[in-house]
């Protein structure tokens, strides 16, 4: 019994120690973003893979732009809709992912109670069907980068991986032009500058507050939930918020 036990334990090791050499190997190279502009991104390549799937022709509409030449107001109204203490974090909002689970607790035991599922004295809280994330700017740009759209607990712990030498390699300023340069904002639309140029006729350097709540509002679910031509009163209503919120996002360079 112990010979074989001997021997599972070594066969675990082993797999263990491949998928870690494996890790090392392919991972990538961060540093180089302090100079160098992604020309593509796993989200990217996903979307052009689900046309190909499809029998479309892949879109690919991307003008990398830099920083200074984004408007503050799309810059302001982005980190309102999507990290508001950018600034302040390392790249993990414990505070908002604390929150987020408060509140996906709650609205999980107010589906259970109208399901007549509730049980209080189950040590396990109920999850609602639809629970709010609580990813930051730099939890997002790792997904984009550089993982595949999986959902399981490895892809989990290489997004905080990325997230952590992401925060470490670069500056605030660098993570957030990468992050507006390669984000989705529609059918193949691509950062910023295209989006600016696909929705409003201009540069993203001359957006009003209004177009850039409006192109904030878009960022959750482009191709969906906040897709204009599919749910416009949605985007308008999420605008507004942006619009409130956005003045008191401090860009801190």
């Amino acid at each position: 019994m112990w010979y074989w036990t001997k021997i599972l334990f070594l066969i675990l090791l082993g797999a263990i120690g491949i998928w870690l050499a494996y890790e090392l190997i392919t991972f990538p190279s961060i540093s180089k973003l302090r100079s160098e502009n992604p020309v593509t991104t796993s989200m990217i390549e996903y979307r052009i893979s689900q046309a190909a799937d499809a029998g479309k022709e892949p879109r690919k509409y991307m003008i990398w732009t830099p920083i200074e030449q984004i408007s503050p107001h799309l810059e302001r109204a982005v980190l309102a809709g999507e990290d508001s203490r950018f600034f302040e974090h390392n790249g993990f909002d414990w505070e908002a992912i604390d929150k987020a689970w408060n509140e996906a607790v709650r609205e999980g035991e107010k589906e259970a109670k109208a399901s007549g599922d509730y049980d209080p004295n189950s040590w396990i809280p109920p999850m609602p069907s639809f629970r709010r994330g609580a990813s930051t700017v730099t939890q997002q740009l790792s997904k984009n980068l550089y993982l595949s759209e999986d959902r399981n607990f490895l892809r989990k712990g290489r997004e905080a991986l990325y997230t952590y030498f992401l925060e470490r390699e670069l500056s605030k300023k660098r993570i957030l032009e990468i992050y507006l340069n390669v984000i989705e904002w529609g059918d193949g639309i691509y950062g910023a500058e295209a989006a600016s140029r696909h929705y409003f006729r201009k540069s993203a350097s001359n957006l009003t507050r209004e177009e850039a709540a409006y192109l904030a509002a878009m960022i959750p679910s482009p191709l969906n939930v906040f897709n204009p031509d599919k749910n416009k009163k949605r985007v308008v209503r999420r605008q507004r918020v942006l619009l409130k919120y956005m003045n008191g996002i401090k860009l801190r360079y």
